[in-house]
């Protein structure tokens, strides 16, 4: 079984050699790799094609490409355009993944299709990596997927594997979302209900949220506005969706939490100015969507505002409470 790895990259030429070196290293052949240059002005289109020349093997076919269009979903969709794999794969050029990891993606495969049971998608477990070196293991659970998406990412850009049809039948990436691109194709995979499977064991992709060479970044205030545009355009997704009504409803509450935790971030960075309209903004719909009856009066209100005090003070384990609450 072919399996395409999906890969953008722009000025990383002395980050991405680790990521390749990962990925030569996967004991699954054959691989397609493709490498889709978002016209860096560094060495990283030199560093590319070294790659490929250094890599012809039979079974690890490598393409490098470029696109113009400079944003990453702008680069995986033309990515995605030459993949001849039965299954695909995205990552990021900053990101490691485990010589076995599409090995274990194949034996998940193989092994729901010998049962009769054919997938569309896998959702994997992946470690985190953070500025002061510290990792902890990303929240990864096997059942209230949608939720756990919406409030974990929990189909992060490195975090599945999708078959090419399925994919193909959906619009693929958002070309005009510099940010949460991921989170926000992710809902939308969820909509076109896949048949989902979960990779168990340990994990076997790092994800570099290391400071400056990290492209997720380390803090929110500079893109003010991105990320705020990014939970509307899903609101309107899950509003125009089928979903049954109180699934959608929800699921719109849990992306109004999303917008509180947000406001908390601007919060902790040391924008008040940022935080206070928006966390009133989410506040607000909750409260709507509740008709402010007595349950909102008397438990959802009240414990909402403590997790946004929560979250401004750093603390964790607020998503657990609000996938209760919510």
């Amino acid at each position: 079984m072919e399996v395409s790895i999906i890969i953008p990259v722009y000025n990383r030429a002395t980050v991405v050699p680790a990521t390749l070196q990962s990925v030569v290293a996967q004991t699954h052949r054959p691989l397609q790799v493709i490498l889709v240059d978002n016209y860096s002005t560094d060495d990283t289109l030199r560093v590319l094609e070294n790659f490929k020349k250094e890599h012809p093997g039979e079974g690890f076919n490598v393409i490098v490409t470029r696109e113009e269009h400079h944003t990453a979903g702008a680069a995986r969709n033309h990515g995605f355009e030459l993949a001849t794999g039965e299954w695909v794969m995205f990552f990021d050029s900053d990101d490691l993944m485990d010589e076995r990891l599409v090995e274990s993606y194949v034996k998940v495969i193989e092994r729901a299709e010998r049962k009769g049971r054919p997938l569309d998608l896998i959702s994997a477990r992946s470690t985190l990596v953070f500025p002061d070196g510290g990792e902890r293991q990303a929240p990864f659970h096997k059942r209230d997927l949608f939720a756990n998406h919406l409030l974990h990412g929990q189909l992060a850009t490195q975090r599945y594997a999708v078959r090419r049809g399925f994919f193909s039948s959906t619009d693929g990436w958002n070309i005009d979302l510099p940010g949460w691109n991921d989170w926000e194709l992710g809902l939308r995979l969820l909509l076109a209900k896949p048949h989902v499977a979960y990779m168990g064991g340990k994990s076997r992709i790092t994800i570099n949220h290391n400071g400056a060479d990290s492209i997720t970044g380390t803090e929110f205030h500079s893109r003010q506005g991105q990320w705020e545009h990014v939970i509307d355009i899903m609101k309107g997704e899950l509003r125009s969706s089928l979903l049954k009504p109180a699934l959608r409803q929800r699921f719109e509450r849990l992306l109004e939490y999303r917008r509180m935790v947000l406001a908390a971030q601007y919060q902790r960075e040391g924008f008040p100015e940022l935080a206070k309209p928006l966390c009133q903004q989410a506040y607000s719909a909750l409260r709507d969507s509740y008709r402010n009856n007595r349950r909102w009066r008397w438990l959802v209100g009240p414990v909402t505002r403590r997790l946004f005090a929560r979250i401004a003070a750093g603390k964790r384990g607020s998503a657990r409470i609000a996938r209760l609450l919510y």
